[in-house]
């Protein structure tokens, strides 16, 4: 059995989800890289109202009622909404995962996500630089040292404290391990010493990595 973790840690930031670990039994491999290379471009988009629906279900409807709303275009993110609020909503795809995730390439990943403000100011940027690189190489590899050095030339910004963001869409679909996985929140924090919020190994609950 292996221990799946709600939550991520992106370059700049670390995110914890608000939900308790769950096992998952191992899967038979092939499923070691089940999805080797980027699908056609088609797969990973969606009907554009569809999409918007699904991008405020992230939230309740108080919040993505005013949000902005962002969808996948063929050539990247695009405004949809014009928000009043200052939360982003948008529907994050297969490459926001790690890039040694065996689901980086999966087209039927659908992680509906909104941002309140402080974490739309990181977060949204890195989405846009993220999709613009796969889109340009269909390259992991590329998309990550891309990212690295817009870190390292301060081209993007890092993690404000008090950033976070609602998963709350009973349709999301965040992994073929786990499915319609539950609605949560994240916290997104700048990179942490992980001794500070207790050792992975030793089966801290809601802890992302």
């Amino acid at each position: 059995m292996r221990r799946k973790i709600v939550g991520t840690i992106a370059l700049g930031s670390f995110a914890v989800a608000v939900a308790l670990a769950v096992a998952w039994p191992a899967q038979a491999q092939n499923a070691k890289e089940p999805y080797p290379s980027m699908a056609p471009l088609d797969q990973y988009l969606m009907e554009r109202k569809a999409e918007i629906a699904l991008a405020r279900s992230a939230a309740p409807e108080s919040i993505a009622q005013d949000a902005e709303v962002m969808v996948l275009g063929r050539n990247g993110y695009e405004t949809a909404a014009k928000g009043k609020n200052g939360f982003v909503c948008l529907v994050w795809r297969s490459w926001t995962a790690g890039t040694d995730d065996p689901d980086f390439w999966n087209p039927k990943l659908r992680a509906p996500i909104c941002f309140n403000m402080l974490a739309a100011r990181s977060q949204v940027p890195q989405t846009i630089k993220k999709t613009e690189v796969i889109l340009a190489t269909r390259s992991k590899d590329q998309m990550a040292e891309a990212i690295k050095g817009a870190f390292e030339k301060k081209e993007l910004p890092t993690t404000e404290t008090g950033a976070m963001c609602y998963m709350m869409s009973k349709q999301q679909y965040l992994s073929d391990r786990g499915g319609h996985w539950h609605p949560h929140l994240m916290f997104f924090l700048p990179l942490t010493d992980p001794a500070s919020w207790g050792r992975r190994d030793a089966g801290l609950p809601g802890y992302g990595s």
